[in-house]
């Protein structure tokens, strides 16, 4: 899965000894499979790991994985080099921004599939895009638009004919579609 390095343990175990209340470190991404994807490592306290999460002691640390995350830290490395400055963590996630979805995936990851390799190109056409918020326990997918189509007078029919259509025919668990974009703001508006 992930590879972190003994210069990188030795690193963050001397930050976790300064942190009372830290039992480890926990490993995610942000968005993971999409060209937003950000690979993050936090402190774990009591209540910061989720069910699911995958928990891997590398001796003078713990880590935990957000389970959504571990496909995307495939070939993954932790790093920390001695400078000049000091020293510096790097991590490297070669697969975060790949996506990776098969049936069983969740959701989240089958509509930014869709969104990055479908819809996305057909809005860049007008210098818009379309990105997923959340997805409510109604099974209602929030998105924002941004770029041209933020704004833009057509985005309704956007909204209910293009984007809703092309989830819910690929994803009939989807009840639909909701927009959270404020479009007040028409700077940037196709039309």
């Amino acid at each position: 899965m992930i590879t972190i390095t003994e210069s990188a343990q030795v690193y963050l175990a001397e930050l976790l000894s300064k942190q009372d209340d830290a039992l480890g470190v926990r490993v995610f991404i942000n968005d993971p499979g999409t060209p937003r994807a950000e690979t993050c490592i936090a402190y774990c306290r009591d209540g910061d790991t989720e069910d699911g999460d995958v928990e891997q002691d590398f001796g003078p640390l713990k880590a935990w994985f957000e389970q959504r995350s571990v496909p995307f830290l495939e070939d993954a490395l932790v790093d920390y080099a001695e400078d000049r400055m000091g020293g510096q963590l790097t991590i490297k996630a070669p697969n975060a921004k790949m996506p990776r979805v098969d049936p069983d995936s969740p959701i989240e990851d089958r509509i930014n599939y869709i969104l990055y390799n479908e819809v996305n190109p057909s809005l860049a056409a007008h210098g818009g895009e379309v990105s997923l918020v959340e997805v409510t326990d109604e099974k209602y997918a929030i998105l924002r638009f941004g770029g041209g189509c933020q704004g833009c007078s057509a985005v309704d029919v956007t909204l209910k004919d293009g984007v809703e259509k092309t989830l819910v025919e690929q994803l009939p668990e989807l009840t639909g579609v909701r927009d959270a974009t404020d479009h007040s703001d028409r700077s940037q508006a196709y039309y």
